[in-house]
């Protein structure tokens, strides 16, 4: 193992904030630091990083973190890339001035970067990022909802254009599924960790249950995580779901959201098979015991470039039904999991035919989840850090010996 290997890791989010990004480099951290590995974490003045200042509105994201670097010197930077985290300016006009906080950082840094893209869309994802839901039929008589289309519609080819330029720029980028490669030529997988929290791995279902108050008989699916418009929770108020089945509900804000966290189930047709548990941001244990509470994860999201709550349903041994988006067809191919139309019935279907086969997909999932242990992760990530510095020091030693001779 490299000795004194120092690696400073970047990410506005950071607990206590929350948020996904936030909490996969929360445990990719404490993992790394697990081997020996000395890290140190750049967040937002809200998260408990080593050091402060970046935010998606601070306009100098770039400079702070160019001094922080000479500051501590670190053999790597490794930056948890989200657009939005760091500013993401969309020209209305000129979209090739369309830039983030950190493109000056990534031309100016002369340590290594690594770089884990959190987000690439197809063009139909990213035009549904655009908030409708607070206007009506007459909006579209209306500048400012003309604008947004306008202003998103020529920026798709922005954001392809930086994550191309991010990734030129880097020693190395990380993305967590095919579906994500193939958006982001270059890079390379490396699967989003989950391993159950240490206190939950012997507790069982039952157990679990009870402990949140949930029911010890029939199934349960679980719809879980950050409330945005993009997770297409909406659809839930319109389902019903098959005999034997319940599907339990919680969410919460991300920091930065600013959408309302307000799912209203009152008036839903199966108001009677929803339990909202209303925990809202749950700590690791809690997280752990939902998901051994469940037996399958219910992802009926309009856009996602990768799901979190994914993978931690499959590091907790539970199979997904999701919507029939290219990222979750992808892990369907292993028999984790069953994509469906975004309509209610067929979401129905898609539970019935988990019912019927969920002794297959449950042992497939089980395979597949030692893949997923942050341990595991946290070497590959090692080993990914190393390659690069061993690199870099053939390199110096060949120009050396250039000059030498």
């Amino acid at each position: 193992m490299h000795p004194n290997l120092k690696i400073m890791m970047v990410s506005t989010e950071y607990p206590p904030m929350h948020g996904g990004v936030g909490r996969f480099t929360y445990n990719l951290v404490k993992s790394l630091r697990l081997i020996n590995l000395e890290v140190r974490v750049v967040s937002d003045l809200h998260g408990t990083g080593d050091y402060h200042g970046i935010s998606p509105f601070n306009k100098q994201n770039s400079e702070i973190l160019q001094s922080i670097t000479q500051e501590y010197k670190p053999d790597i930077v490794h930056i948890q890339h989200e657009h939005g985290l760091y500013g993401f300016n969309l020209n209305p006009l000129l979209p090739f001035l369309t830039n983030t906080g950190l493109d000056k950082f990534y031309d100016k840094c002369t340590v290594p970067i690594v770089t884990t893209f959190h987000t690439s869309m197809c063009f139909k994802q990213w035009m549904q990022l655009i908030d409708t839901k607070n206007g009506n039929s007459k909006d579209w008589m209306r500048l400012n909802l003309l604008y947004k289309y306008w202003k998103q519609l020529i920026n798709y080819s922005s954001l392809h254009r930086i994550n191309k330029q991010i990734m030129s720029k880097s020693a190395y980028g990380i993305v967590f599924s095919n579906h994500m490669k193939s958006l982001i030529p270059g890079t390379n997988i490396v699967y989003h960790g989950s391993t159950p929290w240490p206190t939950t791995i012997d507790t069982t279902q039952k157990e679990a249950r009870k402990k949140l108050g949930l029911p010890q008989t029939g199934r349960l699916a679980l719809a879980q995580g950050f409330f945005t418009s993009t997770k297409g929770w909406d659809i839930i108020k319109n389902m019903r779901m098959p005999l034997n089945w319940k599907l339990v509900v919680n969410y919460s804000k991300n920091f930065y959201n600013t959408e309302g966290a307000d799912l209203d189930l009152k008036n839903s047709k199966i108001n009677d098979q929803i339990i909202n548990l209303g925990k809202q941001y749950l700590t690791e244990e809690e997280l752990s015991l939902l998901f051994i509470s469940s037996d399958a994860t219910f992802l009926p999201y309009k856009v996602s470039s990768g799901s979190g709550i994914m993978f931690d349903g499959l590091g907790h041994g539970k199979p997904f039904i999701s919507s029939n988006l290219d990222f979750f067809k992808e892990f369907t191919q292993f028999g984790l999991g069953i994509v469906s139309s975004r309509t209610p019935y067929s979401f129905q279907k898609a539970f019935v035919k988990l019912e019927k086969n969920y002794k297959k997909f449950e042992t497939n999932v089980k395979e597949f989840k030692r893949n997923l242990d942050w341990n595991t992760i946290a070497r590959q990530h090692y080993l990914i850090y190393e390659n690069i510095l061993e690199k870099q020091n053939a390199s110096k030693k060949i120009s050396q010996e250039r000059i030498t001779n």
